[in-house]
């Protein structure tokens, strides 16, 4: 483990099986918390001075705040498509509870205004297929900009199949520059299952708990800049956290036999919200060749492969 890792569990404590919060060493604007629960089971938050979305991996929620009572469908796993989730501002107190059992992602970052409290739907949930070739990705934009009103907080989901590479060509979005860049502290929340089309004539290793027998994997690149330096190269396996600091970072390496999701939280301490990013000079060029390329034809996925 070094600062920028922490393997499923490391960081998380009696309430959190993930505990990542502005004012951790090295960190100061995002947060996540990831949990578990069995039937019936709640966990309460007091916001204080972040807002938080509400997000289900796997099972359904329900989340009681400011006087309202929302239910949340949720999903099979979280290769079975988008979700629907809740938003919740700062200076707040919540409640959620899994009425089945079920695991939930919470992110959060810090923020200077209190947006109201909204419930979005699955099918709200705008799903982008993103690259070509080996570079096609899914990606669930729930939280960014155009789709959820915030103070700073900005998230989505990526579904990369396996054998192919996403968060590339590597990028980087460390520093404000007026309609180029933005700084934001990213962080990546990682699961992974046995792809269906390397599962059959074998039985199903499908999600359970947020771990998977034979313990899939996926990689994930980050380096700096001459001024700021950064080189990290992280095998991750579902539950795993990295986050990113500054620097160029990608790909994000999904070997074959393994489908990989990642979820992104970021914040930053600018006042405009907005993710503009930048890509490493070096790597640039490899977006033009996608517009010769077809996109990867297992996408979008749905779940229906196997829930």
């Amino acid at each position: 483990m070094n600062d920028w890792f922490r393997p499923a569990r490391s960081s998380g404590d009696d309430r959190w099986d993930v505990r990542i919060r502005p004012g951790d060493p090295g960190w100061s604007h995002t947060g996540l918390y990831a949990v578990t629960l069995a039937a019936g089971e709640s966990r309460a938050i007091d916001t204080g001075d972040c807002e938080f979305i509400v997000l289900p991996l796997s099972g359904p929620a329900v989340v009681e705040v400011a006087g309202q009572h929302l239910e949340l469908a949720g999903r099979a796993h979280v290769f079975a498509g988008p979700t629907d989730l809740v938003y919740v501002p700062r200076d707040t107190r919540m409640t959620i509870t899994a009425p089945e059992g079920g695991r939930l992602a919470i992110p959060f970052a810090r923020a200077r205004a209190a947006y109201p409290v909204r419930r979005v739907a699955a099918a709200e949930v705008p799903v982008e297929l993103r690259g070509a070739g080996a570079s096609t990705r899914q990606v669930h934009n729930f939280g960014t900009p155009a789709v959820l009103a915030a103070d700073s907080l900005i998230a989505c989901e990526v579904i990369t199949p396996a054998g192919n590479w996403s968060s590339y060509p590597p990028h980087k979005h460390d520093e404000d520059r007026d309609g180029v860049e933005t700084a934001l502290e990213e962080i990546y929340y990682f699961e992974f299952r046995v792809a269906p089309e390397a599962s059959r004539g074998r039985e199903p290793a499908g999600p359970s708990g947020g771990f998977l027998r034979g313990q899939p994997l996926g990689y994930l690149r980050n380096y700096g800049t001459d001024e700021r330096t950064i080189d990290t190269l992280e095998e991750v396996h579902s539950g795993d956290v990295v986050l990113v600091p500054y620097g160029w970072h990608g790909p994000a390496m999904a070997p074959p036999g393994y489908d990989m999701y990642y979820l992104n939280i970021m914040a930053g301490p600018g006042d405009q919200r907005a993710w503009l990013i930048c890509d490493d000079p070096g790597h640039a060029w490899v977006r033009d060749t996608w517009a010769g390329q077809e996109q990867d034809p297992r996408l979008p996925l749905s779940g229906s492969e196997r829930d």
